[in-house]
């Protein structure tokens, strides 16, 4: 996983609410995914930034963290990428003979991932109630099983899942302990007021940054293996295989019965 990068000088306290994400990954893509050119700032709602180079986003396999490589592998069949962004690992999964249908609420993803040859479509999850077709596996890698949200959205994104898939069907995805991550100098207080408060420990309200344009907060979830199995409970779906760990990250196959 890259290190923390320092903020740019352009970065401004005095936001716009805006696309942030697709401004982001619109400037890395400009200068041909190179590193430093765009970061990626992620704020949680207590004002911590998780900052990362946006070439991440950009990376070719052999650059990915092993739980990313791990989970990809493990894909089969037709595959909607959820939360596609610029589209590394659609373009992977492309090449390796799956048809690939990606989805990402930011037009400015969109359009780069599109740009770079993927099959996408603007949307977010919970999915909306139409037809996009029937996936063998749906795709929620670069740590996007977070994208589950809460205890209680979770339960939402995967009944959506659940109308796109079928008995069988698998989620390849990777996550993130909290409780093994680096959250910050004050990042034990943060899981331990969610825990206080009746949520899972790493259930944040996350929005990212560019320059003046920040995106609107969304729900975003950091899970144990335990507090993943939790939040399947009274789902289809059940965990059917993770990989070790990488420091905090891992990977996992869920699979629908």
């Amino acid at each position: 996983m890259p290190l923390p990068v320092p903020l740019p000088d352009d970065f401004s306290p005095r936001l716009i609410r805006g696309d942030a994400f697709g401004q982001l990954l619109s400037t890395c893509w400009a200068a041909g995914g190179a590193p430093g050119a765009a970061v990626d700032a992620a704020e949680r709602d207590d004002g911590f930034l998780f900052q990362l180079d946006a070439s991440l986003y950009f990376q070719k396999p052999d650059e990915w963290c092993p739980t990313d490589r791990w989970a990809c592998e493990r894909a089969v069949g037709d595959v909607l990428d959820v939360g596609c962004g610029a589209g590394r690992h659609a373009l992977v999964l492309q090449e390796a003979g799956h048809r690939v249908l990606g989805v990402d609420p930011s037009p400015g993803a969109v359009s780069v991932a599109r740009q770079r040859g993927v099959d996408v479509k603007q949307l977010a999850v919970p999915l909306p109630a139409h037809r996009l077709g029937v996936f063998d596996t749906v795709a929620m890698l670069g740590g996007n099983l977070a994208l589950l949200g809460s205890d209680e959205t979770a339960k939402q994104v995967l009944e959506s899942l659940t109308s796109v898939t079928h008995e069988g069907s698998r989620i390849v995805g990777t996550g993130m302990d909290p409780h093994l991550a680096d959250m910050g100098t004050d990042g034990a207080a943060y899981l331990e007021d969610n825990r206080r408060g009746g949520r899972l420990p790493g259930q944040f309200q996350m929005r990212v940054r560019h320059g003046a344009a920040a995106s609107e907060w969304f729900e975003y979830l950091m899970a144990s293996e335990q507090e993943l199995v939790g939040v399947l409970r009274g789902t289809p779906w059940r965990l059917s295989e993770i990989s070790p760990y990488e420091e905090s990250r891992y990977g996992v196959v869920l699979v629908r019965s």
